[in-house]
């Protein structure tokens, strides 16, 4: 009995989560990349920085890898971090990405369970792909991540102005920390 509620109370987060991220309406559409390269965009990233979610909260040296699964069209996302410190539990979450514009593969769906499918928007992205910034409709979550642990100064202020273009809080920001020697 006391799994089957918590497991009821994880469902009815995940979808307060849910309708959080997708409530977007006319007015909250955001530019997004002209084009994505998928098979460059595939691979680790590291997260810099973020507006983070519940489940993100303390976490330290997070990536994202993303594989491409050519049997079944889709990405395969692994998100794994050190929970609270360099020296917490590993954790390991697992998604699917969906690409829902495929003229320039900047807008996808990831799907942490079914049947949730949640937006994911490529707002930035380097010419070299060195790093990306990564929105939601709604603006209430944001992810800056690159291909190093760490992004230089410069870059970053540059993208956290262009990200107050788009109308996200940069005051919600939180650098990650990303503790590798």
């Amino acid at each position: 009995m006391r799994s089957s509620a918590k497991f009821l109370t994880f469902i009815l987060i995940l979808i307060g989560v849910f309708n959080m991220i997708t409530a977007a309406d006319k007015a909250s559409e955001q530019k997004l990349v002209d084009t994505v390269d998928i098979p460059r965009f595939m691979g680790d990233w590291y997260v810099i920085a973020n507006i983070p979610t519940i489940f993100e909260k303390g976490a330290v040296n997070a990536i994202e890898n993303y594989t491409w699964n050519e049997e079944k069209g889709i990405v395969d996302v692994t998100f794994t971090y050190r929970a609270d410190s360099l020296q917490g539990k590993l954790k390991r979450m697992t998604q699917r990405g969906f690409i829902y514009d495929t003229a320039s593969n900047a807008e996808w769906r990831v799907q942490p369970i079914w049947p949730l499918r949640l937006g994911y928007l490529i707002i930035d992205l380097a010419e070299d792909y060195s790093y990306t910034v990564i929105g939601v409709p709604n603006r209430k979550y944001l992810w800056i991540m690159a291909r190093e642990s760490t992004l230089s100064e410069d870059i970053y202020t540059a993208i956290l102005d262009r990200i107050a273009t788009q109308g996200y809080d940069v005051g919600l920001i939180q650098k990650v920390p990303q503790i590798w020697d």
